[in-house]
């Protein structure tokens, strides 16, 4: 039954497209589909999209890869291999030429790897994705703007001070910077930022940019447990690399006791030895009185 209706709306289409001339082929053939389609379901246009670039990122100025979408393209057959080619545009060079990416394993799935060897940083690139001889995608950068340093490593703390009341402490925190960023010749200068909030709290706290590779933190309270992260960034630069590992921070609670102790040790002492001070100064005063008397 849905076949002769097919049949009969292809019928109709034409006939009114024939004589009336009023409804556009475009129209007539959208409808057409549309029945094609209710009659059988399996047989869809490709509605998949196709494959993008995602990023493209040096972690050290000295190399770089990009990286693209899997799509899966249910029930296509045209869409070949995907290749990435690239081309440096050097002014001094009258012809461009596209090469084919030089290691599509080193980064993983669905990425193309640029070691030192095809790195340039002061020349731009352009690359593009093909299918089947098809430009899918591309862009152009140079490789100072897709730098994204590695996380900080060796992340730790150390407790600074517990305040008199026993209910807030400061702590330090120090890391080294990622081990492939050249930070000792100069070729990188990279810029922190420290992020840290208590275990079941959603939102970070973030503090100012420093050059440093510790920071202190203050008052954080004693009875919390506390997260903190690390993130760097090529200076003057606007691309944060991603965060370094989490590093837990418990600070163990002052009992009541200790706090007072704490709080009143101070005053006792400057009680005692005022009261001894006076007690001397009084006993120096009456003897000397008396030997004046006795003379």
């Amino acid at each position: 039954m849905d076949l002769w209706q097919l049949l009969l709306t292809l019928a109709l289409a034409g006939s009114s497209d024939a004589f009336s001339g009023s409804e556009p082929t475009a129209a007539i053939l959208s409808r057409a589909s549309w029945s094609l389609q209710s009659v059988n379901p399996g047989l869809k246009t490709n509605s998949s999209k196709e494959p993008k670039f995602t990023k493209c990122r040096s972690p050290e100025r000295e190399t770089f890869s990009c990286h693209w979408t899997d799509t899966v393209h249910h029930g296509s057959k045209s869409l070949g291999p995907i290749q990435l080619f690239y081309t440096r545009r050097n002014i001094q060079e009258q012809t461009q030429e596209w090469k084919e990416c030089p290691d599509y394993v080193s980064a993983g799935e669905n990425s193309c790897y640029f070691n030192s060897s095809f790195t340039s940083v002061w020349i731009p690139y352009c690359i593009k994705l093909t299918s089947n001889g098809d430009t899918v995608d591309g862009k152009c950068f140079s490789v100072d703007e897709i730098v994204q340093p590695d996380p900080p490593i060796a992340l730790n703390w150390t407790l600074l001070n517990v305040s008199l009341t026993g209910i807030h402490a400061d702590i330090q925190v120090r890391w080294e910077a990622p081990p492939n960023a050249d930070i000792q010749k100069g070729w990188m200068v990279l810029e922190y930022e420290l992020q840290y909030k208590e275990v079941n709290e959603t939102k970070w706290k973030m503090m100012d940019p420093i050059l440093s590779t510790s920071v202190p933190v203050y008052s954080l309270k004693v009875d919390k447990e506390y997260e903190v992260r690390v993130r760097s960034k090529r200076r003057n630069s606007g691309n944060y690399g991603e965060f370094s590992e989490v590093l837990y921070v418990t600070l163990p609670q002052m009992n009541q006791f200790t706090c007072e102790e704490d709080f009143y040790f101070p005053w006792l002492l400057i009680i005692i030895f005022g009261i001894f001070g006076l007690t001397v100064m009084l006993f120096v005063f009456l003897f000397s009185k008396q030997q004046r008397k006795e003379n």
